[in-house]
């Protein structure tokens, strides 16, 4: 019997039913079983816990999170997978929603299941043109999900990741570190996917902080801050809080030194510490 998740499999499936691989989903499925396994053992999993898998495709990935023990919850928006994935598992511990992630309530589909799990991850191999919405999906959404493991683009895993001084940092970084301990697990050769993309790809890991390092008085004006400091990256942080808020740039300058930052300094130069110091400094000034 072929095994699931390998080339033949897909290609077996795909020819079966008679499917096309769907550009608009952004599907690019996963060959290497060594790699798929590897990705299913990043979280610290039991049979009391539960991982929401993102687009599970034809299961490659699938297969592996459920030899971990764990219940699997599925998300599949292409109606030709969904029938394929119920026939190929029909285990209790895997359940599966035929729908949009990003048009579901996460919370309640997890209390839907009536099952005490301790703990939620999710674990997922994205579609990269919405790596970033699902993201923050679960980011503001979730009060359950504490951990996540999702392969996106290297190079978006490297904005997530990206550190103070660096071409990769930006304001995404900024709002991801803010609210996450994230780095990158794994990377991945764009030579084991079918169909293969034209970049590499990352899984990268995030811890949800419960408690943030380092936490604004007002959190709106923390990221309005933050969006306008680097809405034009080669000008001054001074000059984009100016042109984007109003702000009287002599007085942003001021209140910069008042940090013990330069005046002339740009965004990416900041930490997340300093972007939270920045805000409370700038509160008074900001409606």
């Amino acid at each position: 019997m072929t095994k699931i998740g390998t080339i033949t499999h897909i290609k077996e499936t795909l020819k079966k039913h008679n499917i096309k691989i769907k550009k608009k989903f952004g599907q690019n499925f996963l060959t290497d079983l060594n790699i798929l396994k590897k990705i299913a053992h990043l979280p610290d999993v039991t049979d009391k816990s539960l991982i929401i898998e993102i687009g599970p495709g034809l299961g490659g990935l699938t297969k592996q999170l459920l030899d971990t023990g764990a219940t699997v919850l599925g998300y599949e928006i292409d109606n030709d997978l969904v029938p394929i994935l119920k026939e190929t598992f029909k285990a209790d511990a895997f359940s599966l929603i035929h729908g949009d992630f990003l048009e579901r309530n996460i919370d309640q589909d997890v209390k839907a299941l009536n099952k005490e799990f301790d703990k939620v991850v999710v674990v997922a191999n994205l579609p990269y043109y919405i790596t970033t919405p699902i993201v923050f999906k679960i980011l503001e959404e979730s009060s359950i999900i504490k951990e996540t493991y999702m392969m996106m683009q290297l190079e978006v895993a490297k904005r997530f990741t990206g550190k103070p001084s660096t071409k990769d940092y930006n304001a995404l970084s900024v709002t991801i570190q803010y609210k996450t301990d994230t780095n990158i697990a794994m990377t991945v050769p764009k030579t084991v996917f079918i169909p293969q993309p034209r970049v590499d790809s990352a899984v990268i890991q995030m811890i949800i902080r419960e408690n943030k390092k380092h936490t604004p008085n007002n959190e709106n004006i923390f990221f309005k801050i933050l969006k306008s400091s680097f809405r034009q990256r080669r000008k001054t942080l001074a000059n984009n809080l100016s042109n984007t808020l109003n702000l009287d740039k002599s007085a942003i300058k001021e209140h910069l030194q008042n940090l013990g930052l330069k005046p002339n300094i740009r965004a990416e130069k900041l930490s997340v510490k300093d972007f939270v110091h920045l805000s409370d400094e700038l509160e008074h000034l900001i409606s």
